[in-house]
């Protein structure tokens, strides 16, 4: 999953694109408001944590337009500890859950992970998520399987099952997937996604993920009905 992260302190926003990183999500980061807005048009982020005291353009019009323009992404804010009407404030423009300052790294992951599993309307609880006779261990990037078999996972074979799982039974370009697994400075060759697919087959079996020529893939349940073409 790839994640917007708009915060001006440099020192904190490092620190939290390493942990992001390591917990798997892909992260790119803005350092002003008008660079976050930009880059929440332009980029399918499957969430945003935003800080309200960004320079150029507070956090909380940055979310107002966003919301404007329909744009649903799920947002976290991040404001001072003591800042009840910021917290108030950014309820009313649109955002889905807040965090003061400062926090536990610990509940800033929680938080994230709950807000996207919300939008996916998919099951899980504490660090896992279940789909298709599958249980994926967020904390420890393993999967098992319904007989109990559990994979270790890679850190790109960990980002692309959890985007799979999040969207069961939905056709997934190559460019979709791409653009949800790497962060946006990296080289993003949709080819590798390929690669990565082959993998995670041979560790969950080939009926895992169909290709649809010329459309992409699609995550099911190999015991279940297959969807129609």
């Amino acid at each position: 999953m790839r994640l917007l992260l708009a915060e001006d302190d440099t020192e904190l926003s490092t620190s939290l694109h390493a942990r992001l990183k390591r917990e798997g999500f892909a992260v790119d980061i803005a350092s002003n408001g008008v660079d976050a807005e930009f880059m929440g048009d332009e980029e399918p982020y499957d969430a945003v944590i935003l800080d309200l005291g960004l320079p150029q353009r507070n956090g909380l019009e940055v979310l107002r337009h966003w919301r404007q323009r329909g744009n649903l992404v799920p947002v976290l804010i991040l404001t001072a500890r003591d800042a009840w009407h910021e917290r108030v404030d950014g309820f009313k423009a649109g955002a889905d859950d807040y965090l003061g300052k400062p926090f536990h790294v610990e509940e800033l992951l929680v938080r994230i992970l709950a807000l996207i599993r919300r939008n996916h309307q998919v099951s899980g609880q504490d660090s896992t998520l279940q789909c298709c006779g599958l249980l994926l261990d967020e904390a420890h990037q393993q999967v098992r399987t319904a007989a109990g078999t559990s994979f270790d996972l890679t850190g790109t074979e960990f980002r692309l099952l959890r985007y799979f799982m999040l969207h069961p039974g939905r056709i997934l370009t190559k460019t979709r997937l791409t653009e949800h697994v790497y962060e946006q400075d990296s080289d993003r060759d949709s080819n590798v996604i390929e690669v990565y697919v082959r993998h995670l087959r041979r560790k969950l079996g080939e009926g895992r993920i169909l290709t649809r020529r010329g459309q992409g893939y699609i995550f099911v349940d190999p015991d279940k009905p297959e969807p129609p073409l």
